[in-house]
């Protein structure tokens, strides 16, 4: 009995471990730029209140279990923008960020940083508290290089 006890145990800690799957996001463009790894390393384990999930691609993230927070490195660098502009200023980073306002999520980008990092925030968990969840990714966003703009 002694010696299938630690094998029931591994056993019944795999069984587990299948039960939560990865949170399924597309990989941005540019995922796979090296730099990017800083940024993924540097984000937060939680933000808003809700706790970081393992996600299916390279350079991603994800926050709660519904409604979820997504990050990704690797976007598009934006250029020169009319959009509305956001400036965080926290006492680990200052990050400007283009923010766009979709149907049913904010979608922002960070300014001025290459690689590019994207967080996209539905609606119904921060209709008037984007600020404060960019400022809990912002540390992580400005560790890319400042590409001049």
């Amino acid at each position: 009995m002694r010696r299938s006890l630690p094998l029931l145990v591994a056993g019944l800690a795999v069984a587990l471990s299948a039960c939560t799957s990865p949170v399924v996001v597309e990989a941005a463009p540019y995922a796979a730029d090296p730099r990017c790894a800083s940024v993924m390393l540097g984000i937060p384990d939680e933000v808003g209140g809700l706790p970081l999930q393992q996600t299916s691609s390279q350079a991603t993230a994800a926050y709660g279990e519904e409604s979820r927070i997504i990050v990704r490195c690797g976007v598009e660098v934006p250029g020169p923008s009319e959009e509305q502009c956001l400036a965080i200023d926290t006492p680990s980073a200052s990050a400007d960020w283009l923010v766009v306002e979709e149907d049913d999520v904010w979608r922002a980008t960070i300014f001025g940083r290459d690689p590019a990092t994207e967080v996209i925030i539905p609606k119904v968990r921060a209709d008037q508290a984007v600020g404060e969840l960019l400022a809990g990714l912002s540390a992580s966003a400005v560790l890319a290089d400042p590409n001049g703009l």
